[in-house]
């Protein structure tokens, strides 16, 4: 019999993110979450085909978008499609959605509040706009995991010079909604290392301080 043990596995694609007429390349952080039976995608950037192996033949539960620039969402149709499972998204995030797949929209709406459950594991939706109308992340207490998309990073908050973004905006969501997890909580970034709630702290300060 599968083992019921939950737990976080990390897979790194690489391609580009495009917006307001610029292309960079980028590599990303693909979260799986789940065990031996099922799992979630957090993510699904780039490549279809290497997500589709990591997932293996375990039951694909939700493909679940932190939000939607195209490197974030670029492969989340094609792995739907080739597994049969829903996408998942806050609504505020459709304009950005729609810049990368105009012809197909998500199968569901993410809320603030709203609990998905995996491999027995319960994953709150938590909105934290300011990187993208949209942005929200998932907190998995029995993990002590805190995926965190774009809104948080090992050093402090995700970009917003760009279109649909505001940094005084991130700054609150950070605040009011990450930093009164537990300090031991480990931060699952969309790209780069991991980080956890108490190091980033002094670093939402620092940018307060500065009178952002």
């Amino acid at each position: 019999m599968a083992a019921r043990i939950a737990r976080i596995e990390r897979l790194i694609t690489s391609g580009t993110f495009s917006l307001d007429g610029g292309t960079w390349d980028v590599d990303n952080n693909v979260w799986l979450v789940g065990d031996d039976t099922e799992v979630i995608v957090v993510d699904a950037a780039h490549d279809a085909d290497a997500i589709a192996e990591a997932v293996g033949d375990r039951r694909l539960t939700a493909v679940v978008c932190t939000h939607a620039h195209n490197d974030h969402i670029d492969a989340a149709p094609e792995l739907a499609a080739r597994i049969g499972a829903p996408i998942l998204l806050h609504a505020d995030d459709l304009p950005l959605w729609k810049q990368t797949h105009p012809d197909r929209t998500p199968d569901g709406e993410l809320t603030d509040g709203q609990v998905l459950t995996v491999a027995g594991v319960e994953l709150t939706v938590l909105h934290t706009p300011g990187h993208a109308p949209g942005a929200v992340c998932l907190y998995a207490p029995a993990l002590t995991a805190l995926f965190s998309g774009d809104t948080l990073f090992a050093g402090g908050p995700g970009a917003t010079g760009r279109s649909y973004s505001h940094f005084p905006t991130i700054v609150d969501s950070i605040r009011d909604r990450l930093l009164g997890l537990p300090g031991d909580t480990v931060v699952y970034t969309g790209h780069g290392e991991t980080t956890t709630v108490a190091a980033e702290a002094p670093h939402l300060q620092e940018w307060i301080d500065r009178g952002f």
